[in-house]
């Protein structure tokens, strides 16, 4: 798909602001497309790799906040957490027409002008310092735990009042929609993030194995799927990697094989011939099992979440409401009892939903409206005007 352009959008002086670009995940493909719409943005965010943001956002122009001039940055980021709201701060986007952040951290904490149209995508509030902050607080170090108990307090404050920057909210599910009313208390359009269903095909011929893939961190949940196929003996495929790979394959028995990084023809070939994907995890909005309905193989997934927008029951997969071995073996269980009953182009029609054009019109939409609405109110001279009418009345 080329380049598109929307409305009065297209003749504005724009900033894309992108927490951080180390790596091809959701994030940045949302960022991708939202350069399909406006190719004349500016690009800016805390930190990046240079091989990574030309894969992403081409010969662009990158700003990046003074943490690019750590040595080691795309390796220790992480751990620079109460750094960030002054890094993300001191990026100057004044003299912008319109600001979109895309936000998983910081991003929407830009200093906006007062006649600046703010756009925030956001895939979600923080969930390390809000609604998972005691799952991950358990699984650091004494040092971790201990630096989090003193800092994240500060940041939920910053966080909350920094969302009074953002104009116009969009998350990317319900789920995600829900956390930024409790945290920010403003409300959100939903627009599922792109996926290019079409880079997917659909198999006549089904494996006898399962498939998750993904970065092997905790809220995911690959634990429970590996000890639900050692005890069912059923073939699992895990691709990817991540901080927890070295553990999830302590726990794996003889049925479970990691594959590791595979190209991305590889994954497509995985996808389209898996008996199902496995989601024990509770996701945000979730791209992988999409991808795996578009290439006509039902999800069983923990039906919590972005689960609840992206997996139909009956049509593109299965839920379960117990997030443990059991539930997830009962739910493998009873998946093959009626696995022959999806229909794989069934399946796969219901991912098109999630199109990467459908995101497009989507999202330019709600620019738009946003841009409206900035345009339709009065200015300050009107308003005290109006003021000084009403007190000599």
């Amino acid at each position: 798909m080329g380049e598109i352009h929307f409305g009065a959008a297209s003749n504005l002086r724009i900033a894309i602001v992108h927490y951080w670009i180390v790596g091809v995940a959701g994030g940045e493909k949302v960022v991708q497309s939202i350069l399909k719409l406006y190719p004349q943005a500016d690009i800016f965010t805390l930190l990046y790799d240079p091989q990574v943001s030309k894969a992403v956002v081409g010969d662009r122009k990158i700003t990046a906040s003074f943490l690019q001039k750590i040595p080691g940055i795309t390796r220790l980021y992480r751990g620079l957490l109460p750094l960030m709201p002054i890094a993300i701060e001191s990026l100057d986007v004044s003299g912008y027409d319109l600001i979109i952040s895309s936000e998983s951290g910081p991003a929407k904490a830009v200093l906006p002008g007062v006649d600046t149209v703010h756009v925030c995508y956001c895939h979600s509030p923080m969930r390390y310092i809000w609604d998972q902050y005691h799952e991950y607080r358990q699984s650091q170090g004494w040092l971790s735990r201990t630096m989090m108990a003193l800092l994240v307090p500060y940041l939920r404050v910053w966080d909350m009042q920094t969302s009074l920057r953002v104009d116009k909210f969009a998350a990317n599910s319900t789920h995600v929609a829900k956390r930024i009313r409790k945290y920010y208390g403003r409300d959100s359009i939903v627009i599922p993030p792109p996926i290019d269903v079409d880079e997917f095909y659909v198999s006549k011929d089904v494996g006898d194995y399962y498939l998750m893939t993904g970065r092997h961190v905790g809220y995911k949940r690959f634990d429970l799927a590996i000890q639900a196929c050692n005890a069912l003996g059923r073939r699992l495929i895990i691709t990817g990697d991540g901080p927890e790979t070295k553990r999830l394959k302590a726990m794996a028995g003889p049925t479970v094989e990691f594959a590791g990084q595979v190209p991305f023809a590889r994954l497509k070939e995985l996808y389209s011939h898996c008996r199902a994907f496995l989601m024990p995890g509770e996701e945000d909005f979730g791209i992988a099992p999409v991808e795996a309905m578009a290439s006509g193989r039902p999800v069983i997934a923990y039906g919590r979440g972005g689960a609840l927008d992206s997996v139909a029951p009956g049509v593109s997969g299965d839920l379960f409401d117990q997030q443990s071995v059991e539930g997830m073996a009962e739910a493998i269980r009873h998946f093959e009892t009626r696995m022959t009953h999806f229909d794989p182009q069934r399946t796969r029609a219901h991912s098109e939903q999630f199109s990467e054009a459908r995101f497009l019109a989507r999202f330019a939409a709600l620019v738009e409206r946003a841009l409206t609405t900035a345009s339709t109110r009065p200015d300050m001279a009107s308003e005290r005007e109006a003021h000084r009418e009403l007190a000599l009345s």
